[in-house]
């Protein structure tokens, strides 16, 4: 169990973040929403600075979801194409810093041409272990724990489980990212308070933090003040701060 008096537990291991704003930003400024999208992908790369710089483990972003494929499909078009080229550009600079690169959702449902980028990347920085890059992309919660729900079935059907095997760690360990750290800390930008589909399981002791910032206007300042926030929380996981102090007699 986690001790809060431990310095290191005062930096989160695994920061998930949704980075919300960006079409609000560009219409405030009475631009096109893509130009949003263009800013917010700058504002990524603030993210991993911070990350690296603070010893931060794990980054997981929230970057199309899969409720996205709903939205105008010029829009839909102009994120592929945004996306398209970030693999292009950035994988090789992410690699030289370490940083391991992975993509959980539904990636089928992108072209041939991206998904190519993205086993491509994921392949290029396997080997990296500095700061694990998580990009969330056709995700969503719920999505991940009915994958989850079917790879216990077909183990059943199969005869490698038996129904009366399935309890909560055999699920959590097909959910997306069951390899590594739950998140510690999960922002959202924008000004909304909600989890949106995201991380569902994942998050289930996460601490929440918001602000109405919107994702473009993201800055190494701000990350802090919610690093710091976290800092001065008291994460009990379910037991008393009693029991917390005294880890001894915390009963296995």
């Amino acid at each position: 169990m986690p001790s809060e008096s431990d310095p290191e537990a005062r930096v989160p291991r695994h920061l998930a973040v949704i980075m919300d704003g960006n079409g609000r930003w560009a219409e405030r400024r009475r631009r096109p929403r893509m130009i949003g999208h263009r800013a917010g992908a700058r504002a990524v790369n603030v993210c991993v600075d911070f990350c690296l710089a603070r010893g931060i483990e794990v980054l997981t972003l929230f970057a199309f979801s899969s409720e996205n494929w709903g939205r105008p499909a010029d829009e839909v078009g102009a994120l592929m194409k945004l996306f398209m080229g970030a693999l292009e550009r950035e994988v090789d600079e992410l690699d030289r810093r370490g940083v391991r690169i992975r993509f959980i959702g539904e990636r089928e449902r992108f072209s041939e041409a991206i998904v190519r980028r993205m086993n491509a990347a994921e392949a290029q920085t396997a080997g990296n272990a500095r700061l694990h890059l998580v990009i969330a992309a056709s995700y969503g919660g719920r999505w991940d724990i009915a994958r989850a729900a079917r790879l216990l079935a077909q183990d059943v059907a199969a005869g490698t489980l038996a129904p009366e095997q399935i309890d909560e760690h055999a699920l959590a360990a097909r959910i997306s990212l069951s390899d590594l750290p739950a998140p510690d800390l999960f922002i959202r930008t924008g000004g909304e308070m909600r989890i949106s589909n995201f991380l569902l399981w994942q998050l289930a002791y996460t601490e929440l933090w918001f602000t109405d910032l919107l994702w473009p206007e993201l800055d190494a300042a701000t990350l802090q003040r919610a690093i710091d926030d976290y800092a001065g929380r008291e994460r009990r996981f379910g037991l008393t701060g009693a029991q917390l102090a005294a880890p001894d007699e915390i009963p296995e």
